[in-house]
């Protein structure tokens, strides 16, 4: 009996072996099927399309805007935080180099305050101001200059355009004054300041044009040996040509660093005239004594000597 039931058993799992071996291939042809047959679609990328339906490629990738190189400022003195340093390198892009080069810096309309005298000669550089008769501390802006070796000039009001609708000083030179008048009050300007070593207009868009007048201007700072800088507040000026001919020593004004009173503007101005310096050796600047200028030059002329620029009195470059 026993031995019945063991064949039974026996064969019971042989049977039962056989079924699954089979399955197992039925699952093994299955899964072929969808590997190597029509399920492989499944894992193969689209075709291609024509090469006349592709879409160009970028002959190069776009670069990333950069500043120039001359736009990127170093960090200004730590005295006027919101002023940057010149460039070490303030020339346009692409232009050569002239070297060394020196620059004169006229500060007009001086003689209002001592307080604006004294930051200005605390700058430390050689300045030239040029003085107004008749303002409120002039006397006093003419001494403290004299005793702190700082040139001085004459800032001679002259009839502007448009007047008498733009104001012009009291004491100013107009076209209707007869030549004996305006010699005159030449004479009173040189009294006033008798250390200048020299002249340039105020205003003066209307009377730097008239020959004749400007004939008796020059002709009273030739007989007290002083140079003339024409101010050029008028394309038409005929100031520096007739300084020439008459053999006075001048020279015409190039930048005007302020006449928009913000430290951007003021050391854009200053950078054009550095490099108007080295390139052709010299330049003469004029600004106003106005606090914008003020710190903006204070944070930028001492570090101009690292550039090539000698500073000095505008008397150095007349001829």
């Amino acid at each position: 009996m026993k031995k019945s039931r063991n064949n039974r058993y026996k064969n019971s799992n042989g049977g039962r072996y056989a079924a699954l071996a089979i399955v197992g291939v039925i699952l093994l042809a299955i899964g072929g099927y969808l590997l190597f047959g029509a399920g492989s679609q499944l894992f193969r990328q689209p075709p291609a399309p024509p090469a006349s339906q592709r879409a160009p490629l970028p002959a190069r990738l776009p670069e990333a805007p950069q500043a120039p190189a001359e736009a990127i400022l170093r960090p200004g003195d730590l005295a006027y935080p919101n002023v940057t340093t010149l460039p070490t390198d303030s020339r346009p892009k692409g232009e050569k180099s002239a070297g060394k080069g020196q620059l004169a810096i006229i500060i007009d309309d001086m003689g209002s305050s001592m307080q604006e005298a004294r930051s200005l000669a605390g700058i430390g550089v050689p300045l030239t101001f040029s003085i107004i008769p008749g303002l409120a501390s002039y006397r006093e802006v003419a001494s403290f200059a004299a005793s702190s070796g700082i040139e001085t000039m004459i800032h001679m009001p002259m009839q502007p355009k448009g007047w008498p609708q733009h104001r012009l000083e009291a004491n100013g030179l107009l076209l209707s004054m007869d030549d004996a008048a305006i010699a005159d009050r030449l004479e009173g300007f040189m009294r006033d300041i008798p250390r200048a070593t020299g002249a340039n207009n105020h205003m003066g868009s209307e009377f730097t044009e008239n020959e004749d007048k400007m004939r008796v201007v020059l002709g009273a700072l030739k007989s007290r040996g002083l140079f003339f800088i024409d101010s050029v507040t008028s394309p038409q000026t005929k100031g520096l040509r007739l300084a020439r001919e008459m053999g006075i020593k001048s020279e015409r004004r190039n930048v005007f660093l302020d006449n928009e009173q913000n430290s951007a503007y003021i050391q854009g101005q200053l950078n054009q005239a550095v490099r108007l310096a080295r390139k052709t050796g010299s330049g003469i600047a004029i600004c106003h004594p106005h606090p914008a200028t003020i710190r903006t030059l204070a944070a930028l002329l001492p570090g101009l000597e690292k550039q090539g620029i000698t500073l000095v009195p505008v008397s150095r470059l007349v001829r």
